[in-house]
């Protein structure tokens, strides 16, 4: 069975996307650990990152530091921290999460579901701050 990451890919889930390319995609975290938590991804369904290859495995990187900056010009905050767990969804991915200090890094803390409107209007800013 595709993964959910597979599913948004495929136009058969919905997703607040940020920008995408013929090989990765960009979208929001509906279960932000913080506002603008984004995730960056493969569109070919890999379970771990280790497994790209070379050339998708350093595109996923600079794919995701195009967007975080983006994110950094959008949401105050200290740093974008790349994170790399990939334990709920087997597919290659990592988490840009704006922080103002290590102690916000916590995917265990109890998070609410972002709001749609709230999404549509992070995903707006984060894409005009690509531009």
């Amino acid at each position: 069975m595709a993964s959910i990451f597979t599913q948004i890919v495929n136009g058969e889930l919905p997703a607040h996307k940020i920008v995408e390319t013929e090989d990765y995609l960009a979208f929001l975290d509906i279960y932000p650990l913080k506002p603008g938590h984004t995730l960056v991804i493969t569109k070919k369904e890999i379970p771990e990152i280790i497994d790209l290859d070379d050339e998708l495995f350093v595109g996923l990187w600079l794919f995701g530091k195009e967007v975080a900056k983006a994110i950094k010009k959008t949401v105050k905050c200290e740093r974008i921290s790349f994170v790399v767990l990939g334990f709920q969804v087997p597919h290659a991915h990592i988490h840009l999460i704006p922080l103002d200090s290590e102690t916000e890094l916590n995917f265990q803390q109890e998070r609410s579901r972002a709001s749609d409107e709230e999404l549509a209007e992070m995903a707006k800013k984060i894409r005009e701050a690509l531009s």
